[in-house]
């Protein structure tokens, strides 16, 4: 089985900065994708960033020029960045990753982490 766990959340006052890690463990064949979602309470799940492995990185336009995604392919990790927060960036952030496991080389589909809050108040 495949687990992603995240790490790095926590309390940070506006302008301040935090840098999310999550790792993939497990018997991973093949990444197409690692990013990072977030969801604030009463608000729907929504894409931060994005990472694919051939493809252009893509952000949400609302963190656009405040987080920067990074890889780490040999080691299966994904890092967020996290730079001037505001108190709107307040959420669960859920790291994903779009993956092939050895048993069906061919069949994608999304795994997610647990969730790291990350809360943006003075």
């Amino acid at each position: 089985q495949v687990q992603l766990v995240e790490s790095g959340g926590g309390l940070v006052q506006p302008g301040g900065s935090l840098r999310l890690s999550c790792a993939a463990s497990g018997s991973i064949f093949s990444i197409r994708a690692m990013g990072w979602y977030r969801q604030a309470p009463g608000k729907e799940r929504e894409l931060v960033a994005s990472d694919p492995t051939d493809g252009t990185t893509r952000y949400a336009d609302s963190v656009k020029g405040r987080f920067t995604i990074s890889r780490d392919n040999a080691k299966n990790t994904v890092s967020l960045q996290m730079n001037s927060l505001k108190p709107e960036d307040t959420a669960v952030y859920y790291c994903n990753a779009d993956l092939a496991m050895y048993g069906s080389h061919w069949f994608y589909r999304d795994y997610w982490g647990q969730g790291t809050q990350v809360t943006v108040s003075s």
